[in-house]
C-alpha cells in the first residue's frame, strides 16, 4: 500500500481533549508513543506518569483503535541525597513481544523502570450463601445437612496492570532510552553518559556495556543522546552522540562496548561552521530500519539515512528544517534549539517519518524523497468530519522542495514554536501512523 500512488494520507482519529483549550494540563502533555509489534496495540506515556493503551477496533474495518486501559506507572519521587526531585513523566514505553495472552511493557522515568503486565482478569464475587441465595436474605439454615459451600459467579471482566519488576538505582543520570533486544530476554537502558545491560527476569543487577564518563568531569566533551538493540541480531547495538556520530557494538567483542565496531559520521564543511555548530548536529534519535540494513538518524536540521555497511557518509540527507537556519539565534533564547525530534520507519522500510513546528509532521519517500506534509492539528477533525484528503497539498507527490499548500506554511514568520512533533510511531505492518501533538494522539492512515 503506498500512500504516494494511492491518494495520500488523511486523519482517521484523535483521542484526547478536542476543544480548543488554552492552558493545557503539564501532566496531559504525552511524552511518548508506542505501537506494539503486532500493530493491535498501541501505548502512549505522559508527563503526569500515566501510561493509556489503546486496542485495535476489530469491528471497524480500517485501522481505528478504541481505549484499553489506564495505569499510573511512575509517582513523582524525591531524592533526598542529592536535594533532587525525580519528575513522573514517563520517557520511553517499549513492548515485549507477546508469549501468552497477557502483555509485557517496559515504561521508564529519569532514573527507574517497570515491566508491566496486562492482562485481563475475571472479578468474582459470592452469588449463594447460606445466608442468601443471591437476591435475597435466607434464614439461617438449622441443620447441618442444609448446610452449602458459597458459589462464585464472574461478575465482570476487568483488565489489570502489575509491575512484574522494578529495575531502579543503576542510573547516575536521566535515563532518556531503552531498548528491548530480539532474544526477548535482555534489554539496555541508556543515560547520558552510560548504557546497562539488563535481563528482564533479574531486576537487582545489571552490567555497565558503554562508560564515556571522563576521570575529570571538567574534560566532558559529548554525551550519549539515544540507543537502540539490531532488530534481528541480538549482539549489536548502536548508540548516538552529541557529537553528531554513530557507533555500533558488537557484545561479542568485549564485556565493555567501549571499543566500538563501526562509526558512522560525517565530515563538517568547515564553511558552515557556526557558533550553533555543535547544538544543531547533535543527533536526537536514531532508529534501524526493520530489515537491521540501515540506520536512520535525526539531529536539529536533517534526516540521515545510513548504510550498515557505510560509514564515510550517509546515503540520503533530508532536509525537514531548512527554513529554519536564519532564525538559530531566536531558537536558542527559547530553548527550541534543543528540542528532540523523534524519526521512525515505515513497517516496509519504503518511508521515513519525523517531526517539526507547528504540529506539522513529514513522511519521505526513502527511494524517490517525494515528501507529505501533514499537520496534527485540531482543524483536521473539524474540516474532515467524513474521509477525504487533509490538506490543501494536492501534490502529495511533489518532490522534496517546499511547494503549494501546507509547505508554504511550514515557511512562514507565524510558526508556533510551542506546538511541535516530537514523538510518533509508525504501524509495523500498515501504512497508520500515531502522532503525539501535546495532549492530543492522533492517528492518520493512508487508504
Amino acid at each position: 500500500m503506498d500512500p504516494d500512488a494511492s491518494g495520500g494520507w488523511r486523519f482517521a482519529q484523535c483521542f484526547g481533549d478536542k476543544g480548543d483549550v488554552e492552558d493545557i494540563t503539564e501532566a496531559d502533555i504525552i511524552s511518548t508513543v508506542e505501537f506494539d509489534s503486532t500493530g493491535n496495540y498501541l501505548a502512549t506515556g505522559d508527563k503526569g506518569g500515566r501510561v493509556v493503551l489503546f486496542e485495535r477496533n476489530e469491528q471497524k474495518k480500517a485501522c481505528e483503535y478504541k481505549f484499553y486501559t489506564e495505569f499510573q506507572s511512575h509517582e513523582p519521587e524525591f531524592d533526598y541525597l542529592k536535594s533532587l526531585e525525580i519528575e513522573e513523566k514517563i520517557n520511553k514505553i517499549r513492548w515485549c513481544k507477546r508469549q501468552n495472552q497477557a502483555h509485557f511493557l517496559l515504561s521508564t522515568n529519569d532514573k527507574t523502570i517497570k515491566l508491566w503486565k496486562v492482562f485481563e482478569k475475571s472479578l468474582r464475587v459470592v452469588s449463594e450463601s447460606n445466608l442468601t441465595d443471591g437476591q435475597r436474605a435466607v434464614p439461617p439454615p438449622s441443620l447441618k445437612n442444609q448446610l452449602r459451600l458459597p458459589r462464585m459467579n464472574v461478575q465482570d471482566n476487568i483488565i489489570a496492570a502489575v509491575p512484574r519488576k522494578v529495575y531502579s538505582n543503576a542510573h547516575a543520570y536521566h535515563i532518556h532510552s531503552i531498548a528491548v533486544n530480539s532474544d526477548q530476554e535482555t534489554f539496555i537502558s541508556a543515560d547520558d553518559l552510560r548504557i546497562n545491560l539488563w535481563n528482564l527476569n533479574i531486576s537487582d543487577r545489571s552490567f555497565n556495556i558503554v562508560d564515556i564518563k571522563p576521570v575529570n568531569m571538567e574534560e566532558l566533551t559529548e554525551v550519549i543522546t539515544a540507543a537502540e538493540f539490531h532488530p534481528q541480531q541480538c549482539n549489536l547495538f548502536m548508540y548516538s552522540s552529541s557529537k553528531s556520530n554513530i557507533k555500533l557494538a558488537d557484545m561479542r567483542d568485549s564485556a565493555l562496548c567501549d571499543r566500538h565496531a563501526k562509526l558512522f559520521e560525517e565530515e563538517e564543511d568547515p564553511a558552515n561552521r557556526s557558533f550553533f555548530s555543535e547544538i544543531i548536529s547533535s543527533i536526537s534519535d536514531v532508529k534501524f530500519s526493520r530489515d537491521g540494513r540501515y540506520i536512520l538518524s535525526r539531529d536539529y536540521l536533517n534526516l540521515k539515512i545510513w548504510d550498515i555497511n557505510m560509514e564515510s557518509r550517509p546515503v540520503k540527507t533530508i532536509p525537514i528544517h531548512d527554513h529554519l537556519r536564519g532564525k538559530l539565534c531566536d531558537l536558542y533564547e527559547n530553548d527550541c534549539i534543543f528540542d528532540k525530534f523523534e524519526c521512525t520507519w515505515s513497517g516496509d522500510d519504503r518511508h521515513v517519518l519525523t517531526g517539526s513546528y507547528h504540529n506539522y509532521l513529514r513522511i519521505f519517500d526513502v527511494d524517490t524523497l517525494n515528501d507529505v506534509v501533514l499537520q496534527a492539528d485540531k482543524s483536521a477533525f473539524k474540516a474532515k468530519k467524513i474521509g477525504g484528503p487533509l490538506a490543501p497539498n494536492s501534490k502529495i507527490g511533489a518532490k522534496n522542495g517546499m511547494k503549494s499548500g501546507l509547505r508554504d506554511a511550514m515557511q512562514l514568520e507565524t510558526l508556533d514554536f510551542n506546538k511541535k512533533i516530537l514523538h510518533a510511531s509508525w504501524h509495523p505492518k500498515e501504512n497508520t501512523i500515531a502522532i503525539a501533538a501535546t495532549n492530543n494522539l492522533f492517528l492518520y492512515t493512508a487508504a
